[in-house]
């Protein structure tokens, strides 16, 4: 007698659970704005990085070299770069126009006769090099001070936490500006290192200390509040020595508060030096920045606005897409979130 066995049913297999930072990046790829906007900064660095390509092979010119005498073949016709004004009473030059085409002058040329499109690409990446070295020198500093102050409290709180007020204290633009017209003259000496006045690692240094108050005092109230959870209170029952709560328990959680930042401080910083650049006191001549570049088409408003307006609307673009950008990635480290763009 043959004995039938009936099947049985297969036990289920278990799925590890996804970490926090896979269902993080999950939640942020669902999120098409935030993919969208990194798109935008990706095509906005690279065409920042190929500036040299750009001047040397499509432009055919030095974007930093002044071209009065200029000439530009359009149609078979010679046209010079600076033309005689025919408003008012015709004194002075305009500038030639926007060609439109792949080539020099694709955007028109600035009241030196220098290719506004080659300045825009250079000027992009000073720009970018500042905000990015300027949000990295923030966040190192703030992040120190804060956990500092947070984890040790007492007197290194008090301390760091006054310190930290007189800086708050000040409006941004006012600080930065007193600051640079200070710095700008002389040179700064740190230790083996010099910086020079004219050198971009001066709007460098002064921005990143002027936002470090604000990410340093919400970085400490985190780590604060880290101090008093369950799993640190356990972790001191149990013997564990300071550092080891630091490193372990402390910084891990204090990371995906300092990634939150990092849009928005990039998105700060564009601004802060996009405005003392226009002003005079950040990026020096014969570096070029975004900032720079509209204060040269400032005379041209109503000639040449597309000198102004270039680089003003690749402030606003990188700025916006910064600032979804932040939100995308924001959503997606706060678990109590539901991802955007589904």
């Amino acid at each position: 007698m043959v004995n039938v066995i009936a099947d049985q049913p297969a036990a289920p297999v278990r799925q590890a659970a996804a970490g926090p930072w896979r269902t993080a990046w999950r939640k942020l790829k669902a999120d098409r704005s935030a993919i969208a906007a990194f798109g935008v900064l990706v095509v906005i660095v690279i065409a920042s990085l190929a500036a040299p390509l750009y001047a040397q092979y499509i432009a055919h010119t030095d974007p930093f070299v002044t071209n009065l005498n200029g000439e530009i073949v359009i149609d078979g016709v010679t046209q010079p770069v600076l033309q005689a004004s025919t408003e008012g009473l015709g004194l002075g030059m305009t500038p030639i126009g926007p060609t439109w085409r792949i080539g020099p002058y694709l955007l028109g040329a600035d009241n030196q006769g220098r290719d506004v499109a080659a300045r825009l690409l250079y000027g992009g990446r000073d720009s970018l090099l500042i905000s990015g070295a300027a949000a990295v020198l923030c966040l190192v500093l703030a992040t120190f001070l804060g956990v500092v102050s947070g984890f040790f409290g007492g007197i290194v709180d008090v301390g760091l936490s006054r310190i930290l007020d007189v800086l708050w204290a000040f409006p941004v633009f006012l600080l930065a500006i007193s600051l640079s017209i200070v710095l700008i003259a002389q040179s700064i000496q740190i230790g083996p290192f010099e910086i020079r006045s004219g050198s971009l690692w001066l709007p460098i240094f002064i921005i990143g200390i002027v936002y470090m108050p604000y990410v340093a005092r919400p970085i400490r109230g985190h780590v604060l509040t880290l101090m008093q959870a369950e799993f640190v209170t356990a972790a001191i029952g149990l013997g564990a020595s300071p550092w080891r709560i630091l490193l372990r328990d402390i910084m891990p959680n204090v990371v995906t508060r300092i990634i939150v930042f990092v849009p928005l401080i990039l998105a700060l910083n564009m601004m802060t030096e996009s405005s003392l650049s226009f002003l005079s006191i950040g990026v020096q001549p014969p570096d070029a920045s975004w900032g720079t570049i509209i204060q040269d088409g400032q005379g041209l408003l109503y000639s040449r606005p597309i000198v102004a307006l270039a680089p003003g609307l690749a402030i606003v673009i990188t700025v916006l897409a910064l600032n979804i950008l932040g939100d995308g990635v924001r959503d997606a480290l706060d678990p109590k979130s539901s991802p955007r763009g589904i």
